[in-house]
C-alpha cells in the first residue's frame, strides 16, 4: 500500500531552507519517493495556514517512514531546523474503490 508524505510549511529563512530542499530532494528519491505537489497554489479552507504544501508519495508507509528516519533524510532537516515552522504526517493511502 502506497503511502503520502504531507508537510504544511511556514518558511522563516529562505536560505537556509533552500539548503534543506536540495539535501531533501535526493533522500526523499533514493526511497522511492516521488512528489505530488511541492509548494503550488492552494486554498485554505479549514484549520491553521502555511504557505507552503508539499505531498510525496512513497511505495509504502514503512519506506516513507524509512526515508524520515535515513541519516541523508536527517542531516538535511538540520537545514529546516529554525528556518521553517513545520507539520509533517506520514499516511498510508487508501486503495482505490473496486468497480
Amino acid at each position: 500500500m502506497t503511502a503520502l508524505w504531507i508537510a504544511h510549511v511556514h518558511v522563516i529563512d529562505a536560505e537556509a531552507y533552500g539548503r534543506y530542499a536540495k539535501a531533501a530532494g535526493p533522500a526523499i528519491a533514493a526511497h522511492g519517493g516521488v512528489f505530488l505537489a511541492r509548494g503550488g497554489r492552494y486554498r485554505q479552507m479549514e484549520g491553521g495556514d502555511r504557505s507552503r504544501n508539499v505531498v510525496a508519495r512513497f511505495p509504502s508507509l514503512e519506506a516513507a517512514v524509512a526515508c524520515y528516519e535515513s541519516r541523508e533524510y536527517q542531516a538535511a532537516l538540520e537545514h529546516a531546523k529554525g528556518a521553517a515552522e513545520r507539520d509533517l504526517v506520514i499516511v498510508e493511502e487508501t486503495p482505490p474503490a473496486s468497480e
